[in-house]
């Protein structure tokens, strides 16, 4: 499957961590959305430590402000407004300090948060980040300014994240940026735009340095991580898709876990499930956002599937990787649903099983196709009851699922204390879920093997298996041991591949001689 060995030397990255400087000015970043925005946040952190500015934990010493903003649902609109509404208070205080709104909400209500919210000094889109410097220097001579243009090209590929996480151990990389689904209730099209693909030899250089700095898991983002494709102009064999690019990461070093968000259920390919089951160091959990079970709902919100398709995957998933956890995304009330519609859902739910869902209800988009095109009819009092079934059947799939795994051992990435006791630890197994357990001598950013006990819908409680250590270490040699026998395979495979090549063209040789 590995078709190249991609150089990881090639980009020069970085420091990775904030820089606290006293001497610079200093910018505070809130975050609100998905991980790629978290991802944002990064890049915008690198642009500025470059230039004039430091990082601060604390709103009242920074001297700019940012909020990084999500407009995928109504109310992550409303509370970057609430959050506006404090940002005057701290401009009241310190009538210097520098406002600004970035990313989604940025590049859809540009106007509106110049002119509706006076202390917005500054609105920038998700493609524009790199003018940061040049329009805050704008904004220091007394000008408001605005970049929201969108970018056929613009993947920030040369720019080393600033890792803002606490614990040093799970980090975010970006390997694509945009979309081309158009799903019909969706704004990410219109304010991320057209989906490309970043060069892979910049993917794995960024791996390997969060490797370099102790980071034990990484999470491949993009808005379809499995229509990832890149194409070497120059030469087509070097062309890389998602499959090859996570066998690329995986082999970067066996000891990484690796995670991928967000997959679709038109494009996930078994290459991807079959690279999935051949690396221990690929975490077994899909995330496969089915939105309805009914395929007419489907078709209106223009997933370009239907149930049975969608279906399909799933047991694929199951088949080829049995202990695979799968979470999904529900949207309760979309335009039009009937109870019939609904119905389906909750069956769909059920034959998956699946062990953990985002649930919402539908929330119009402004300018969106279904904005345009379809009227927003089931009633709020309609939806709320339909999502509130469809969380009360996830809460006793999500019970059931973690139920089977009590008396079972896994291996926990601990990444922080537990939110109830400091005596605990909390960490995540390969599929996704969450384990507390006694800390004994463990600390963050170590794995342990976990027995669990109990549990509740949401946690899994354990204890420490005996021989914990010992048999992490005889698991990592057998990872690293299955590692180095398949790259063996494959360079035989290459190896033994040239010869024929060789031997064919002497025998035509030949031939041509004759």
């Amino acid at each position: 499957m590995l078709k190249q060995k991609i150089n990881t030397e090639k980009t020069d990255y970085k420091s990775i961590k904030p820089i606290f400087d006293k001497s610079k000015k200093r910018v505070y970043i809130e975050t609100y959305g998905c991980q790629m925005n978290v991802n944002d946040s990064e890049l915008v952190l690198s642009i500025l430590q470059d230039g004039d500015y430091s990082f601060t934990k604390n709103i009242d010493e920074a001297d700019l402000i940012l909020i990084n903003t999500c407009s995928i649902r109504e109310n992550a609109e409303q509370r970057v407004w609430g959050r506006l509404d404090v940002f005057r208070i701290a401009k009241t205080k310190k009538p210097n300090v520098k406002i600004g709104v970035i990313g989604c909400m940025a590049e859809r209500l540009k106007e509106q948060l110049l002119e509706r919210e006076k202390i917005v000094d500054l609105v920038v889109g998700p493609d524009a980040y790199r003018s940061l410097p040049d329009l805050l220097r704008n904004v220091e001579a007394g000008q408001k300014d605005v970049n929201v243009l969108l970018s056929r090209e613009e993947t920030y590929a040369d720019i080393t994240p600033v890792r803002m996480d606490e614990n040093g151990v799970s980090a975010f990389v970006s390997i694509m940026r945009g979309c081309n689904n158009v799903c019909s209730y969706c704004v990410v099209p219109y304010t991320r735009g057209a989906e490309r693909s970043r060069n892979p030899e910049t993917i794995l250089s960024e791996v390997q340095t969060l490797v370099d700095n102790g980071y034990k898991e990484i999470t491949l983002l993009g808005q379809n991580v499995d229509s990832y494709f890149w194409k070497d102009e120059k030469n087509p064999e070097k062309d890389v898709n998602f499959a090859q690019l996570l066998e690329m990461v995986a082999l970067i070093n066996p000891t990484m876990r690796v995670r991928f968000a967000t997959s679709h259920p038109k494009d996930i390919s078994n290459g991807v499930l079959y690279t999935m089951a051949m690396y221990e160091n690929i975490c077994n959990c899909i995330h496969l956002p089915v939105q309805s079970g009914s395929t007419r709902i489907l078709e209106l919100m223009n997933r370009k599937y239907i149930r049975e398709h969608y279906m399909e995957r799933i047991a694929r998933i199951k088949e080829i990787i049995p202990d695979c956890s799968i979470t999904t995304d529900i949207i309760s009330g979309f335009c039009t649903e009937t109870d019939d519609d609904h119905k389906q859902t909750l069956s769909l739910m059920n034959e998956v099983g699946y062990d953990f869902a985002y649930m919402f209800k539908y929330s119009e988009r402004p300018n969106t196709k279904a904005a345009r095109q379809l009227k927003d009819d089931v009633p709020d009092e309609v939806k709320t009851k339909r999502l509130s079934e469809i969380i009360e059947l996830q809460n006793q799939l999500s019970l059931e699922s973690n139920k089977r795994d009590i008396g079972k051992i896994f291996q926990v990435l601990i990444d922080g204390l537990s939110k109830r006791s400091d005596e605990y630890f909390s960490g995540r197994t390969s599929q996704n879920k969450t384990v507390v357990f006694p800390k004994n001598d463990y600390n963050i950013g170590e794995f342990a093997n976990v027995k669990i006990i109990s549990c509740t819908s949401a946690t899994l409680i354990g204890e420490v298996a005996e021989n914990n250590r010992h048999e992490t270490i005889a698991e990592l040699k057998n990872i690293i041991d299955e590692t180095i026998h398949i790259v063996e395979q494959k360079i035989k495979s290459t190896i033994k591949k040239e010869k024929h090549h060789s031997n064919k063209h002497k025998k035509i040789k030949k031939i041509w001689k004759r």
